[in-house]
């Protein structure tokens, strides 16, 4: 797959990139690109780095995804990023790649948005599911933590801190990035600030909702009780009981 060479300072944009589709006879409209920020387009740029071709450089703060072409050149695509307190940062590995993947929401987004409980078995690929025409899984040292580089319905959010940490493309860029891909290329995801990471930086758990204790019922209470009989007459109270005392000497 051939990929324009970019000088220093000239982004030169793929032309057709953004055309209407069809893909495993799904439809992909064709998009608006006028509508499409200029520096969110598919495009090949000069990019200074030390990686080797295949490696893909995900920059949050500019929300931008570089995959490495050739010296110092790369593909550049627009992204989605995810929404505050969904952000992280560090190195991992592209592990497996799907067309078309079903979605399962985590119980954790269930139960932020319990509207989604009727896809807790699977979502079908398809023009309306989050993942969009692709899905490419991530892991870091062999530990998969949910992250997904995929395609979306939703192209005006790209550009956005709008996902749960997934990195989201345009269905077009994401089938393009996907068939460039053979399994195992490296990925480096930035900090905020635009720096190499040196360690796997994850959002904060979830607090946990707390539950509050079940009230305690406590009875009514009982009538007093008054007995029918006041005393016990006298021939049926029982004889007074005789002390026995036991002394250890006369």
């Amino acid at each position: 797959m051939s990929t324009p060479t970019a000088k220093p300072g000239a982004p030169k944009e793929v032309e057709g990139a953004y055309l209407a589709t069809k893909d495993a006879n799904i439809d992909i409209p064709a998009l608006p690109v006028e509508e499409i920020p200029q520096q969110f387009r598919r495009q090949s740029v000069y990019f200074e780095t030390n990686e080797a071709p295949g490696t893909i450089i995900i920059n949050p703060s500019q929300r931008v995804l570089h995959y490495v072409t050739g010296k110092n050149q790369a593909l550049r695509y627009g992204i989605s990023v995810g929404r505050s307190g969904f952000e992280w940062s560090g190195t991992a590995v592209v592990t497996e790649k799907k067309p078309w993947p079903t979605w399962t929401p985590p119980k954790e987004m269930i139960a932020r948005d319990p509207k989604l409980a009727k896809w807790k078995d699977g979502q079908p690929g398809g023009p309306t599911n989050p993942l969009g025409a692709r899905a490419i899984y991530l892991t870091t040292n062999g530990v998969d933590y949910g992250y997904r580089i995929h395609g979306t319905p939703e192209w005006r959010s790209i550009g956005r801190n709008a996902s749960s940490g997934c990195i989201r493309m345009i269905n077009q860029d994401v089938i393009d990035l996907y068939n460039r891909l053979q399994g195992g290329e490296k990925v480096v995801v930035l900090t905020r600030d635009g720096q190499y990471p040196t360690r796997l930086s994850l959002p904060p758990p979830a607090p946990v909702k707390k539950v509050e204790p079940a009230p305690v019922v406590v009875p009514a209470a009982m009538p007093s009780f008054n007995p029918l009989l006041q005393g016990v007459p006298p021939a049926l109270q029982a004889p007074a009981a005789t002390t026995t005392t036991t002394t250890t000497g006369g």
